[in-house]
């Protein structure tokens, strides 16, 4: 007994909508804002609470701006369910979300929220088509500089931007990039 077409065809969506929605954890960590725009259609929007509510440019300016107080973030998607149906599917995504902040005075949030996603497939691509952002819980502490220096030694840091040793390494990750 082999796969059924539509199990198959459904399988394929449920990688294609994973295979997005860790693009965009990575396309926010590597500060890629011309990948995090392409994961977007035009007609997206985005709901942040009270911080953001708009469609895909002004959020990519505004995920830009937002970064820029962050010597580090790291998203990571833990668990997700999808429904699809055709063309469209919804998706509930659990995410735990690290933000160091700058300065000499910096100090680690950790978030554990969910993304309330929308999807829609134009010529068998997967993109956003809203979002809405729920937080679970958060904490906050200061930043442990040691921790840094004895965890890993000899391991480079990431990096936001094109200097992360994955551009360097991944080469097959650089055709996602604009």
């Amino acid at each position: 007994m082999g796969i059924r077409e539509a199990d198959l065809g459904e399988l394929t969506a449920r990688d294609s909508l994973r295979r997005l929605v860790t693009a965009y954890s990575r396309a926010v960590d590597r500060r890629d804002f011309a990948l995090l725009r392409s994961l977007y259609h035009d007609d997206a929007h985005e709901v942040h609470g009270d911080m953001f509510v708009g469609g895909p440019d002004a959020y990519v300016a505004f995920v830009e701006k937002a970064l820029s107080n962050y010597a580090a973030t790291a998203h990571y998607v833990v668990n997700t369910s999808f429904e699809i149906d055709g063309d469209h599917a919804e998706g509930e995504v659990y995410k735990i979300n690290y933000h160091r902040t700058l300065g000499p005075d910096a100090h680690e949030v950790i978030t554990g929220s969910r993304s309330l996603d929308r999807y829609r497939r134009d010529n068998g691509e997967w993109r956003f088509m809203g979002r809405s952002i729920t937080l679970d819980w958060s904490t906050k502490r200061g930043v442990d500089a040691d921790a840094y220096r004895d965890f890993a030694a000899g391991s480079p840091p990431g990096r936001p931007g094109p200097d992360d040793l994955s551009y360097e390494v991944l080469k097959l990750f650089g055709r996602f990039s604009t």
